[in-house]
């Protein structure tokens, strides 16, 4: 039944998308639509039959054909060339020679692209990685402490166990032979008396080098090597979770992209600093990103000097099964203890796209798939009880200090461009133009009971009254909805109506934004 509906709606997609290509290129031409219209329209036809039928047989349209980039491409491409070629021979047997060239070739052309398009954002809905958590709360502009600040004022410690061991002399003076005294010296304060009986000291970007030690014995890995420069990192932190015991902790150092760009920029004299720090954020940040020149990237530097940050750092530490300990600064670098909590999450789908699908709860406490732009950095959505944990909620609901927002995200909040992709869910029926806001499990847990019940009676909508009111406190929020819902009980239409100019003005004149 689905890939019926599928095949249904690409078809009628293809023919809309053909169309206006034709409409297009006739409205280029120099003479009236009326000259052009009705002498090419045997062609755009005939053109368009051989599209479909060819999209059809070739796969273009069958569900589950296009997975990827490359699929797409290969697909559209090679049906819509297919069908420009037997076009153009039907036309030569019948020596039909007065159709514009311009016309017929630029009609597939602009298709082409059009398709190209709406393929990749198809490609970006579908695999919008799925997460729990995405806290998008409004108010005002979001302005962070610097990370130093926020790393030195943590008081972390959890679930430090005494173990009746320190580091040995020995050990230290290893580690001060391989990395300098600063780093052995913050270590030995990191570790404490945890180390255990059981421990081993690395160096290491390979996970080749972790494989072979034996599983679940260690109390206490320490690695020095940025994880920075190690080659497919989820599997190596797999591998380590493998060999720790339950309980045991694992310590490593990461060159967040924030300590980056301060080094790049202190290191270089002004206005040569910001060039070196575009080539390095082009080269270093970009080219890793694009499938297409991936694979450049990877041949020109080995998987070296990848730029992490420190929420995705502290993410794949997490989704490798692990319990953020502690964070320290030490030797110009973010040092991060953590403690084996769980086996890693297996399932975890590694392409962060353009699109996010967050997890939230709508009409009959349904889960329903709420796409946004991604605003945070990758491996995110792993640390949102972490983030909870430091900073808990404060004015407007939201978190404070949430390091996890990219300064791309948080520039696209303050002009709502990341709840755009939300009309996907207004148009699949799922959400409606004002109603409360569509919540995650976590966030809908400190409700009230009452207010759970309530709440998912009605479908979500995309602009809340949280919007009319700016409540400031979770209570004032509840209280807020309680009253919307109230009102809307009574008079459905009008208090749509009502709370959606409100909302609208106070976001065009209040500077209501995304945080």
């Amino acid at each position: 039944m689905k890939t019926t509906k599928f095949r249904i709606y690409t078809i009628i997609a293809d023919i809309i998308i053909l169309g206006l290509a034709f409409l297009f290129m006739v409205w280029t031409k120099p003479a009236s639509l009326k000259s052009y219209l009705p002498s090419h329209l045997p062609f755009f036809l005939l053109l368009a039959f051989l599209w479909i039928f060819v999209s059809l047989m070739n796969g273009k349209m069958h569900r589950g054909m296009i997975i990827n980039l490359r699929s797409l491409f290969f697909k559209v491409l090679k049906s819509n060339l297919i069908a420009l070629a037997i076009a153009s021979l039907i036309m030569y047997s019948f020596r039909e020679y007065s159709y514009s060239r311009t016309i017929v070739l630029g009609t597939v052309l602009v298709a082409t692209i059009l398709e190209l398009v709406a393929g990749m954002a198809y490609l970006a809905v579908k695999r919008a990685v799925v997460q729990e958590q995405e806290v998008e709360i409004k108010g005002k502009k979001r302005i962070l402490p610097d990370e130093t600040e926020m790393v030195e004022t943590l008081d972390l410690g959890n679930g430090s166990q005494p173990i009746t061991f320190e580091i040995t002399d020995y050990l230290f003076n290893e580690i001060k032979k391989e990395a300098g005294e600063e780093v052995a010296g913050g270590i030995k304060v990191m570790v404490g008396n945890k180390a255990g009986k059981k421990h081993i000291l690395l160096s290491t970007g390979t996970v080749l080098n972790v494989l072979g030690l034996p599983e679940k014995q260690y109390d206490y890995i320490i690695n020095l090597r940025k994880i920075n420069d190690i080659k497919n990192l989820n599997l190596f932190l797999e591998a380590i979770n493998e060999k720790l015991k339950k309980g045991g902790y694992f310590l490593c150092f990461v060159e967040t992209k924030n300590k980056r760009k301060k080094k790049i920029l202190t290191r270089f004299p002004p206005g040569i600093n910001y060039i070196f720090y575009t080539f390095d954020f082009l080269f270093n940040r970009v080219l890793p990103k694009l499938r297409i020149t991936r694979g450049l990237w990877l041949f020109l530097t080995g998987e070296k000097y990848n730029v992490i940050s420190r929420a995705e750092a502290l993410g794949r530490l997490c989704r490798a099964g692990m319990k953020i300990n502690r964070e320290a600064l030490i030797g110009g670098n973010l040092c991060i203890e953590v403690m084996k909590e769980s086996e890693p999450e297996k399932s975890v789908n590694h392409y962060y796209g353009l699109l996010v699908a967050l997890k939230r709860i709508g009409k009959e406490g349904k889960i329903i798939k709420v796409y946004k732009l991604r605003t945070m950095h990758p491996y995110s959505e792993y640390i949102q009880d972490y983030v909870y944990s430091l900073h808990n909620l404060c004015e407007g609901g939201k978190f404070e200090n949430d390091f996890r927002v990219t300064s791309w995200g948080a520039f696209c909040r303050r002009i709502w461009l990341d709840e755009l992709p939300m009309l996907i869910n207004f148009f699949r029926g799922e959400m409606k133009i004002v109603g409360v806001r569509p919540l995650s499990k976590q966030y809908f847990s400190l409700y009230s009971k009452e207010m759970q019940e309530r709440r998912i009676k009605y479908k979500p909508g995309l602009i809340p009254p949280f919007y009319a009111d700016m409540p400031e406190t979770i209570e004032e929020i509840q209280e807020s909805e309680k009253r919307y819902l109230d009102a809307y009980d009574k008079s459905p239409f009008i208090t749509d109506i009502k709370y959606f100019f409100h909302s609208v003005w106070n976001i065009i004149f209040h500077h209501a934004r995304s945080n």
